[in-house]
C-alpha cells in the first residue's frame, strides 16, 4: 500500500455542452500561466479533449475510466501521472451522474470523484437563466448521498447576473458549496465539435491565442485561489500499485502519430516504453514507408476517412504497410487503423491486408463500453481471455471480422475483429492498463520479430 499527497479537483458538469472543455482549459491555461504545474486527466474513454489538456500543460493528460480500471489502478494511475505536480485537475464527461447505462452511475464521473476522494466542482450553463441555476445546484447536490459537490462555476453568464446569483447560492447552501466564479459568452473561443466530438486540438486556428484569452478572463471572474485551496484540501490517497510486465530488452515499435492516426491513450504506450519499447513515429499521410529496423506495428484511430484521399495516394507508405503484414510483423491496427488495413474507405484504395471496404454508416455504429473476449489464442491473449474497451464510430465496415467476442453490460454481444498470432485489427478500442498481460504479449511478439532478423 502506498500514499500520497495529491492536491486535485474534479471539474463536473450538467451535461455535455455545458462548458466543462472550456472551463478546464481556462483553469489550466491559468495555472500554467502563474507558473504551476498542472497535471490534466479526463474521466471515461474521450481522447479528443486531453489533447487539448497536453497542448495546454505541455505533457501527457491522462484518463481515469472506471469501465477499464479496478479502483486501484484508477488511483495509481492519478498518482504516477501527478507526481511532481503542483495541482491536477480532472475533467468529468457526460453528466456529473451519468455512467455505463441509462439508469447506472457506474463509471460516472461522481464514481471518479469519490474513487479519488477528491472535491468536485459543478459547471452549470447559465445561459438564459437566473434562479433556476440554483434548482440544477441543489438537485445535483442532493441526488445522491456523498455527491462530493463543494463549489459551482457558471458558464455562459453574465457580469450582471453572477453577482446575485453566487449570493443566493452562498445563501441557499449555507456555506456547504461556494460559488466560485463564472465564464461570461466568449464566442471568439468556442471549439468547434465534429461527430466524435470536438474537433483535434491540432486543427484549431489561433489556439494558443483562444487559450490565453480564456486563461485572462479566468483571471478576472474565477475564484483561482479558491479552486487551488478546494484542491489543496483533498486527502491523502492510498492504492496498490497493480502487477506490471518487468522492462526488458529494447525493441522498435513504429507508431503511427498525423492528423488521420492520432487517438492513442498515452498511459498506454507509455507502459509499452516502460518494458523497453522504443516508439517510433511516422506518418502514414507524408512518410514514404515505415522506419527502418522495426519489430512491430501500431495503427491507433483517428479521423482516417477525413483523410482518405491523401493516404490513398501514398501508395508507398500502403505498399511498405502491405509488405510487412505479409512477412507477419506484429501489428495492432483499432478502429481508423483497422479502417486503413482494409482494402478501401469511402471507394479510395487502402493497404488492402484485409478484404473489407468501409463506408459511412451516417449514425454511431455499435457505440459504447464493451468486454472483448478471444475465441482463439492470438497476438494479443489466449483464448477465453478479456479486455475491457469502447467502440465509437460512424464508420463501418462490411467485414468487420469475427475472431473476438465484444459483450455490451446489456448483454448484447457481437462478433469483431481480426486476431491472428501477429495481427489485431478490429473497431474496438482498448486501453492496456484494463489488462497489460495484451501489452506484454505484445511487446514478447515484438521482441520475437527482433530474434527472427538477429
Amino acid at each position: 500500500m502506498m500514499t500520497q499527497h495529491i492536491p486535485r479537483l474534479v471539474l463536473a458538469g450538467t451535461g455535455s455542452g455545458c462548458g466543462k472543455t472550456t472551463l478546464t482549459c481556462a483553469i489550466l491555461q491559468a495555472l500554467t500561466n502563474r507558473g504551476l504545474k498542472a497535471c490534466a486527466f479526463k474521466c471515461g474513454p474521450d481522447y479528443i479533449d486531453p489533447m487539448f489538456h497536453s497542448r495546454i500543460i505541455g505533457a501527457k493528460s491522462a484518463n481515469l475510466d472506471l469501465f477499464f480500471f479496478d479502483q486501484d489502478t484508477l488511483r495509481f494511475l492519478l498518482a504516477k501521472n501527478a507526481a511532481g505536480c503542483d495541482v491536477s485537475i480532472i475533467e468529468g464527461v457526460m453528466g456529473y451522474y451519468d455512467g455505463i447505462g441509462m439508469a447506472d452511475s457506474r463509471g460516472s464521473t461522481c464514481a471518479v470523484a469519490q474513487a479519488v476522494e477528491s472535491p468536485a466542482v459543478l459547471v452549470v450553463n447559465a445561459r438564459g437563466a437566473s434562479l433556476s441555476v440554483l434548482a440544477a445546484v441543489h438537485g445535483f447536490l442532493t441526488f445522491q448521498p456523498d455527491s462530493r459537490i463543494c463549489g459551482v462555476i457558471l458558464n455562459q453568464c453574465s457580469p450582471g447576473v453572477y453577482p446575485p446569483l453566487a449570493l443566493a447560492i452562498a445563501e441557499r447552501f449555507g456555506g456547504c458549496i461556494r460559488p466560485l466564479g463564472y465564464l461570461p459568452p466568449l464566442p471568439d473561443c468556442a471549439l468547434e465539435s465534429r461527430h466524435l466530438g470536438l474537433v483535434t486540438a491540432a486543427e484549431v486556428a489561433g489556439l494558443r491565442e483562444k487559450m490565453n484569452v480564456l486563461a485572462a478572463q479566468a483571471e478576472k471572474t474565477l475564484d483561482l485561489d479558491g479552486l487551488l485551496n478546494l484542491a489543496h484540501s483533498a486527502a491523502p490517497l492510498s492504492f496498490t500499485p497493480p502487477a506490471l510486465p518487468q522492462a526488458r530488452e529494447p525493441v522498435r515499435i513504429a507508431v503511427a502519430r498525423d492528423r488521420a492516426f492520432c487517438f492513442y491513450y498515452e498511459d498506454s504506450l507509455e507502459l509499452l516504453r516502460d518494458m523497453g519499447a522504443q516508439l517510433v513515429p511516422f506518418s502514414p499521410l507524408t512518410d514514404p514507408a515505415l522506419p527502418d529496423g522495426i519489430h512491430g506495428l501500431y495503427l491507433g484511430g483517428g479521423y482516417p476517412e477525413l483523410y482518405a484521399e491523401a493516404l490513398s495516394e501514398n501508395r508507398t507508405m500502403r505498399a511498405s504497410v502491405l509488405g510487412a503484414l505479409r512477412r507477419r510483423l506484429p501489428c495492432i491496427a483499432e478502429c481508423g487503423g483497422f479502417m486503413y488495413l482494409t482494402s478501401a474507405i469511402g471507394g479510395r484504395p487502402m493497404v488492402g491486408f484485409l478484404a473489407g471496404q468501409c463506408h459511412d454508416a451516417g449514425r454511431l455504429t455499435r457505440f459504447g463500453y464493451i468486454t472483448l473476449c478471444a475465441e482463439r489464442d492470438c497476438l494479443l491473449c489466449c483464448a477465453g481471455e478479456t479486455i475491457a474497451g469502447h467502440e465509437f464510430h460512424y464508420w463501418d465496415c462490411d467485414s468487420p471480422g469475427d475472431s473476438l467476442t465484444a459483450v455490451k453490460p446489456s448483454g448484447k454481444s457481437w462478433r469483431c475483429a481480426f486476431a491472428t498470432d501477429h495481427l489485431y485489427a478490429g473497431f474496438p478500442h482498448f486501453h492496456f492498463y484494463a489488462n497489460p498481460g495484451f501489452a506484454d504479449r505484445f511487446y514478447q511478439a515484438c521482441l520475437k520479430e527482433k530474434y527472427r532478423h538477429d
